[in-house]
C-alpha cells in the first residue's frame, strides 16, 4: 500500500510523463506536494522505487519511468486519501491509474551522464586515464551504441573544428574506416584523437593542423577504442 504522499507523487510523475514525455524536476515535485525540502522528495522516490512502482533510467538525469500503478491511494491509517494540490492539478487524469495502463512515451530531451575518461591528446599522444567523473550530454547529440567522453588537450585537430578544452563524444568500437576520426590507443599506454589511415602495412594517424606531422605505427601498436560521434564545447 502507498501513503497519500507516495500516491500523489506517483500520479504527478505519471501525468507529467503523459503530457510532455519528461520527468518533473525535484523542485517541481517538492512544490506540487507542498514539501519543505527536496529531501522529502528523495525519500518518496526511494520508497516508490523499492516498492516497484517506478524506476530510474540509468545514466540519465531527471528520467523516471512508472512501471506499476496502484488501484487507490491509502494513508498510513488505511483511509483513502483526498487529493491534494498535486493530484487536483491532474483533474480527471487519475482515471488511467485505476484502469488498464497506457503506454508512457519515452522521456524526451534526456540528459545522459557519460563516463568522462580523462584527457585525450590532439597533438603529441598523452597518457589516457579513467576517472569516476561524468559529463552531462543531451541525448539528441548521440546515436545508437555505447558512448563515453574525453577532454581534448592540444591543437592538432583545429582544422577539423576540434579545439583544446572541447569534449569529444566517442562511440565505442574497435573498427573504423580510413579517413574517420578515431580514439587510437598507442602501444597500450597513450591515447590520441586523429584521422585514421592504413598505408603500406602501417597505421598512419593524421592531424588536422599543418604544424604537426603524421604519426606512423605498426598495426599491432595501435588499437581503435572508438570513433568521434560529436563534440561538446563550454564557453566560460
Amino acid at each position: 500500500m502507498l501513503t497519500r504522499k507516495q500516491h500523489e507523487l506517483l500520479t504527478f510523475i505519471q501525468v507529467r510523463l503523459e503530457e510532455s514525455g519528461i520527468s518533473p524536476s525535484f523542485e517541481e515535485m517538492k512544490e506540487a506536494l507542498d514539501l519543505k525540502s527536496k529531501s522529502g522528495v528523495h525519500r518518496l522516490i526511494s520508497a516508490l522505487e523499492e516498492r516497484g512502482f517506478i524506476r530510474r533510467l540509468p545514466n540519465r538525469a531527471r528520467a523516471l519511468e512508472v512501471i506499476r500503478q496502484p488501484d487507490s491511494a491509502v494513508t498510513k491509517g488505511g483511509a483513502t486519501a483526498a487529493p491534494t494540490r498535486a493530484a487536483a492539478n491532474t483533474n480527471s487524469a487519475l482515471t488511467p491509474l485505476r484502469t488498464a495502463p497506457r503506454a508512457t512515451p519515452a522521456p524526451a530531451n534526456d540528459v545522459i551522464e557519460l563516463p568522462l575518461h580523462g584527457k585525450i591528446a590532439a597533438g603529441v599522444p598523452i597518457e589516457a586515464f579513467e576517472t569516476s567523473a561524468t559529463l552531462p550530454v543531451p541525448a539528441a547529440l548521440l546515436g545508437a551504441g555505447e558512448h563515453y567522453a574525453l577532454e581534448v588537450s592540444g591543437d592538432s585537430m583545429v582544422d577539423a573544428g576540434i579545439f583544446d578544452g572541447d569534449y569529444a563524444l566517442v562511440r565505442k568500437t574497435d573498427a573504423a574506416r580510413d579517413g574517420e576520426i578515431v580514439v587510437a590507443l598507442v602501444r597500450g599506454e597513450e591515447a590520441t584523437l586523429k584521422y585514421l589511415h592504413r598505408e603500406k602495412g602501417m597505421i598512419r594517424l593524421d592531424p588536422a593542423n599543418a604544424a604537426y606531422d603524421p604519426q606512423f605505427y605498426r598495426p599491432d601498436e595501435v588499437t581503435v577504442q572508438g570513433k568521434l560521434a560529436g563534440l561538446l564545447r563550454r564557453y566560460h
